[in-house]
């Protein structure tokens, strides 16, 4: 496999018993009007995080066993672990500030079961497309108040997310350079229209929020489609010098600087 799993498994277990943990209240307190308008976006963000698990470790192991990439498992293992503390720092927010947890429904039990007949790759994409989809909202989240404490809490998510994206984006370009050229292609235009569908989804479920930070549908969906292209699309190949100072395409376009 393409991917120092090494790197990762030393990056992933040092962080383990290095957690964040919840920043203390501060005089830019979380107001009511602020409450009312992140309490339902921040708590069915909280049961995303807490959501990965068990079922991805499966995966994980199952693959591993079959494609020989030891410790693939023991790293997905310490991911859901980390998410799962970004779940408890959420809740820990949520229970200072009187904000109750999302209501388990049909639709959560539905995806946890299509979630478990997954295969490895799909649950990657998923977990890449949530991820980076996550990045930009908790920037969002950052800036809709005024709340210092809330704003630290989100940097502080979004640093440990920074790593998550890496390692995923890592091991999804990697388990895709086993396909042909064709399954390739296939694999990563579906990527980007499940990838879309996800970003316009979450638009119309948490647009208060983004809204208050400053977005539109279309910024918002450029936002997260940049996310997209900077880590999961291939860098543009060079080509050949074109110009009489012979600097390349990539050079005159500025991509070097």
């Amino acid at each position: 496999m393409l991917i120092d799993l090494k790197v990762w498994l030393d990056h992933f277990e040092y962080h383990a018993g290095r957690h964040c943990v919840l920043p203390g209240r501060t005089r830019q307190a979380l107001t009511n009007t602020d409450r009312r308008l992140i309490a339902r976006s921040i708590a069915a963000f909280q049961h995303r995080e807490q959501s990965k698990g068990d079922w991805l470790i499966r995966a994980a192991r199952r693959y591993q066993r079959v494609h020989d990439t030891a410790p693939l498992a023991r790293i997905v293992s310490l991911l859901v672990a980390e998410e799962r503390h970004h779940a408890a720092l959420l809740g820990a927010f949520m229970d200072q500030h009187g904000i109750a947890e999302k209501r388990v429904g049909w639709t959560d039990r539905l995806m946890h079961r299509l979630r478990r007949a997954a295969g490895f790759e799909l649950h990657v994409g998923a977990l890449i497309t949530s991820e980076l989809i996550g990045k930009v909202y908790y920037r969002a989240l950052e800036s809709a108040t005024g709340c210092r404490q809330l704003q630290v809490l989100c940097r502080m998510l979004v640093a440990d997310e920074l790593a998550h994206v890496g390692f995923e984006s890592d091991l999804w370009r990697a388990m895709n350079e086993r396909r042909s050229p064709a399954a390739r292609a296939a694999a990563e235009a579906m990527l980007r229209a499940s990838f879309t569908v996800a970003a316009f989804i979450l638009w119309t479920k948490h647009r208060r929020v983004l809204k208050a930070a400053g977005y539109r549908m279309g910024s918002f969906l450029r936002a997260c489609h940049a996310q997209f292209s900077f880590y999961l699309e291939p860098p543009p190949a060079r080509t050949a010098s074109a110009g009489s100072n012979g600097l390349t395409a990539l050079e005159e376009n500025g991509a070097l600087r």
